[in-house]
């Protein structure tokens, strides 16, 4: 059961663009949850090391819905090249995994 459900990371630029698309993921029903982490990045663009600081969202959700939240992060990120990375869910506890799926159908 638990390989049939996923997070979802992407990073936003600011706190209120975090919270915005984090309402929007769970009010469309494609996110049961969405965490925000404020994070420090380095990473390179542009032929250069970069340091920015950033929102990081942990969407939780259902494996097969994976496209639809690609495409609505898509549709709200302001990123030329936005981070969004699958990570699946080996193991959960039950109860939690049966809410995610009441919560994203």
């Amino acid at each position: 059961m638990a390989d049939s459900f996923c997070v979802i990371l992407t990073t936003l630029e600011n706190r209120e663009a975090a919270d915005r698309m984090a309402e929007a993921l769970v009010s469309r029903r494609l996110a049961a949850c969405v965490q925000i982490a404020d994070i420090a990045s380095t990473y390179w663009w542009d032929g250069k090391v970069a340091k920015d600081s950033e929102c990081l969202l942990l969407i939780k959700t259902a494996a097969h819905l994976y496209k639809q939240v690609e495409a609505a992060v898509l549709e709200m990120h302001s990123y030329e090249v936005p981070e969004i990375v699958q990570l699946p869910i080996v193991q959960g506890l039950d109860r939690y995994l049966s809410w995610v799926t009441e919560s994203t159908s």
